[in-house]
C-alpha cells in the first residue's frame, strides 16, 4: 500500500495552488492551475490544511514581497540527475536569474546535457518554492515554464529580476 497523500488548496496571485505532502508533513508538490505535468486532485487524497500552515504563511509572505527564501521541509522524488538539478535550483538567489547552461555547469554536466537539464527543470514538482522560474535562456529570453510564461514573468517581476509588465 502506498503512503497517503495529504493536500490543501490555497488562493494566490497565480491562481488556486494545490499543495501535497507526505505523512511527515514534508511538501512533495506545489502545482498551479493548468500546469504542464502538474498534479491533479485525486479522490483518495486526504484534505489536511493543518499540515500546510507554514507553507501557507510563507507563500503569503513571498507573494506580498516580504519573504525571499523558503524554509520548508520538501521531499522530491526524482532520478539522481533530477535531484542534482533541483538542488542547484535551490541555490539560485531571490531576484537573480541563471541559465540552463549555468545549471548544467553547477552540477558538473556537459554542455551537451543542457537539454536534459531543461527536462529536469520542467519536471520540478515544487513550483515557486523550488525556483525554476529563475532559469532563463542563454540569450536572456524567458523560455518555457510549466506554470506558463505569464506566471514566470509575474514571479520574476515580483522578485525584481525583470521589469514588471505594464498594465
Amino acid at each position: 500500500m502506498s503512503e497517503p497523500v495529504h493536500y490543501t488548496q490555497i488562493d494566490s496571485p497565480l491562481g488556486r495552488l494545490l499543495l501535497t505532502a507526505d505523512d511527515s508533513g514534508a511538501l512533495t508538490s506545489l502545482s498551479v492551475p493548468g500546469q504542464r505535468g502538474g498534479r491533479a486532485l485525486q479522490p483518495e487524497w486526504r484534505c489536511a490544511p493543518s499540515l500546510f500552515r507554514a507553507a501557507e504563511e510563507q507563500l503569503g509572505a513571498y507573494f506580498a514581497g516580504e519573504l525571499k527564501e523558503f524554509r520548508l521541509e520538501v521531499r522530491g522524488s526524482g532520478t539522481a540527475f533530477r535531484e542534482r538539478v533541483w538542488d542547484a535550483l535551490d541555490d539560485v538567489p531571490y531576484g537573480a536569474t541563471t541559465t540552463y547552461g549555468d545549471i548544467a555547469a553547477r552540477i558538473g554536466a556537459s554542455r551537451a546535457a543542457v537539454r536534459a537539464v531543461g527536462g529536469a527543470i520542467g519536471a520540478n514538482p515544487l513550483l515557486v518554492v523550488r525556483p525554476c522560474h529563475r532559469v532563463i535562456g542563454a540569450d536572456g529570453s524567458l523560455t518555457g515554464y510549466a506554470g506558463g510564461l505569464d506566471r514566470k514573468l509575474w514571479l520574476l517581476g515580483l522578485e525584481g529580476a525583470v521589469s514588471p509588465p505594464l498594465g
